[in-house]
């Protein structure tokens, strides 16, 4: 993905956020930085998995509402969105999104991975050793993050991944 299709994507997740919020009253503002979820009091937009193997996506906060499509993928990463009650407003890393029940998800960190034989390095340099090449569409617990690095474990294997090639974590994101 380049650089520009990728703003693109933040920007239209930010712009969806924003939009759900307002129009619905999902998401407060805090004077000092991002929306906090009213039910959590949590940051909006944030990341989270997939818990279950399988999950309905709801068109609304509620039973009552027609599911639109089930999630398959265990430990998929999913944008939060929206809270409302134990419903979660989630978009997927193609943009798809609907409200899920809260036990449907955890707040384990994956990644998707997005690029193109992404090389798992042994330290966060272009340099060092490979340990893996990863596959676009790969999920991976993501571990500690630098400005442009993101230490991943997959398939039984641990290293670093250029952050840019990476779904489910904040380009300014720091994990310790």
């Amino acid at each position: 993905m380049g650089a520009f299709a990728h703003w693109l994507r933040v920007f239209q997740i930010a712009a969806f956020a924003v939009v759900i919020g307002m129009s619905a009253g999902y998401a407060q503002q805090s004077n000092d930085g991002p929306a906090i979820g009213p039910e959590t009091n949590l940051p909006l937009p944030r990341y989270v998995s997939l818990r279950a193997s399988e999950a309905n996506v709801r068109r609304g906060p509620s039973l009552s509402h027609r599911i639109d499509w089930v999630f398959q993928r265990q430990s998929m990463p999913l944008l939060v969105v929206a809270e409302y009650g134990h419903w979660r407003r989630v978009i997927d890393r193609d943009g798809q999104g609907g409200w899920v029940h809260y036990r449907m998800l955890s707040g384990a960190r994956t990644v998707v991975v997005e690029a193109e034989n992404t090389a798992l390095r042994s330290r966060p340099d272009p340099g060092a050793l490979e340990n893996a090449l990863l596959e676009p569409g790969v999920v991976a617990r993501l571990g500690d993050c630098t400005p442009e690095w993101c230490q991943l474990t997959a398939g039984g294997y641990k290293g670093w991944a250029p952050k840019s090639a990476l779904w489910g974590v904040n380009e300014a994101e720091i994990r310790d």
